[in-house]
């Protein structure tokens, strides 16, 4: 092999490797989610009912309801997976028996329930 594909080689192989995330990373997406969530509440408290006749003004409304909901739903996604403490799926893991998979779907849909309700008694 020429050195120049060996020295290509190397740069891809440093390039590509693999990166952790910051310690802070949950936090900081945590608290983005959250801003994100009570500027679409505030966005859509804002909105005057009467101006619901002129379809030009329910764009800033329309984009609060998506941005809002996305970034609750992400919000309680993160929170019942930090709560369970899940982990990425490993190979052992990922051949666990149907009823355990079963389970980790019962016990995530619980914490999800869990958590929506926790968020929206804050509301």
């Amino acid at each position: 092999m020429s050195e120049a594909a060996q020295s290509f080689e190397g740069l891809l192989r440093e390039a590509l490797a693999p990166v952790e995330p910051p310690a802070d990373l949950a936090e900081r997406l945590e608290s983005t989610l959250t801003s994100i969530t009570a500027m679409a509440a505030d966005e859509l408290e804002a909105w005057e009912l009467s101006a619901m006749r002129d379809p030009r003004n329910w764009v800033r409304p329309a984009a609060a309801v998506v941005a809002g909901s996305a970034a609750g739903a992400a919000l309680v996604l993160l929170r019942a997976r930090r709560r369970t403490g899940a982990q990425a799926p490993d190979l052992q893991s990922m051949r666990a028996s149907a009823d355990g998979v079963r389970e980790s779907a019962e016990r995530a849909l619980r914490e999800i329930g869990r958590e929506t309700r926790r968020l929206f008694g804050e509301r």
